[in-house]
């Protein structure tokens, strides 16, 4: 295999690209590729802003595609960085980057912070598939949630310890013995709050918010797309039994398990009231609302997460979700209004955290 090519950059040239990612020392070794990448990125920007969508693994790419709506820049269709494929195109006449971040919160949260760095980004729509946790809604329904929490940030304790103080609810591994009765050695769970740091508060003193709230006004446009018609058969022979159905203005929660338990899922239902549960979003919102970006995060209904009966549902009824989650992202890209760049949709309506 050929070495990669790396070219060493004098510190003019560097300041002449006009990328603030690349003031480092005129030393700074760059490899070549990555080199080439910001070149065309610097041609990209000059023809935004863009909308930023972030999806997440390939079924949910493919049915995005699938739709035809965007249609590719026929200069700069693409750019690939850091192994990531950054699309430049449009949506229904709104200019777009999209990319395909990968599965958990750490792909999540190095794709937005890349997109918000080194594109014009007014705004990141974030979408994809999640698992249900509430008995009113159903396989095929869509949720926009106004509040997300990262769930996934334990202390794990001894069974008799006392929980910590940032912590805002506990998980005790005793209350799930069978039969009932007595300690369980794996002891409890005690869920934290995330570090927060954000251009909206005290410069290196971190919040501890356990919610993350949807942008008010991207939450508004997207309240006035309940009732979008969406699909109810993900073939000939393979339908729901009921017609699935868009809602806005749940919660969600966010952790790196893919979870399929059942009382794990009811826990979480009856502790924090949520009803999608994914591994990506709460990372996307939070890291727009870290950087002053609006935001909106929709989530298509794949399975029951543990409470159905058999297998979980997911490979039945994913690309089904898939489809008609981005069924609603293009009914939400349509409805924004051409001032979404502008005052309306400015940065003082954008961070909104609740403890």
């Amino acid at each position: 295999m050929a070495a990669k090519q790396v070219v060493v950059l004098p510190f003019s040239l560097i300041l002449a690209l006009g990328f603030i990612p690349l003031l480092v020392f005129s030393a700074q070794e760059i490899p070549f590729e990555r080199l080439k990448s910001l070149r065309v990125i610097k041609k990209v920007n000059q023809n935004g802003p863009f909308l930023g969508l972030i999806t997440v693994y390939a079924p949910e790419e493919e049915a995005f595609f699938k739709t035809g709506v965007f249609k590719s820049d026929p200069r700069h269709p693409f750019v690939d960085l850091s192994g990531r494929r950054f699309r430049i195109g449009k949506v229904e006449g709104r200019k777009i980057i999209y990319v395909k971040c990968g599965v958990g919160l750490v792909n999540a949260a190095a794709a937005t912070q890349q997109m918000l760095d080194l594109f014009d980004i007014k705004g990141i729509i974030h979408f994809g598939i999640s698992g249900n946790a509430n008995s009113s809604m159903h396989i095929g329904d869509v949720t926009i949630p106004w509040q997300l929490a990262q769930t996934g940030l334990w202390d794990w304790l001894k069974p008799n310890a006392t929980m910590e103080p940032n912590d805002f609810a506990q998980f005790d591994f005793k209350s799930y013995n069978d039969p009932k009765g007595g300690e369980n050695q794996l002891g409890k769970v005690g869920y934290s709050t995330e570090q927060f740091y954000s251009i909206a508060g005290e410069v290196n003193v971190p919040q501890r918010p356990v919610w993350f709230n949807i942008t008010k006004n991207w939450l508004h446009v997207a309240s006035h797309l309940q009732g979008i018609k969406l699909d109810q058969c993900a073939n000939s022979t393979l339908c729901l039994p009921e017609k699935p159905k868009l809602v806005v203005g749940l919660k969600g929660a966010t952790s790196n398990f893919f979870i399929d338990n059942a009382a794990y899922t009811q826990f979480l239902f009856n502790t924090f009231g949520v009803t999608s549960l994914d591994m990506e979003s709460s990372a996307i919102v939070m890291t727009c609302l870290s950087n002053g970006y609006p935001v909106i995060a929709i989530r298509g209904l794949s399975d029951l997460a543990g409470t159905q009966k058999g297998d979980n549902t997911i490979r039945l009824f994913g690309s089904l979700a898939a489809l008609n989650t981005a069924k609603v992202v293009i009914g939400f890209i349509k409805s924004l209004p051409r001032n979404y760049i502008s005052g309306f949709y400015s940065s003082s309506h954008v961070y909104d955290c609740a403890s």
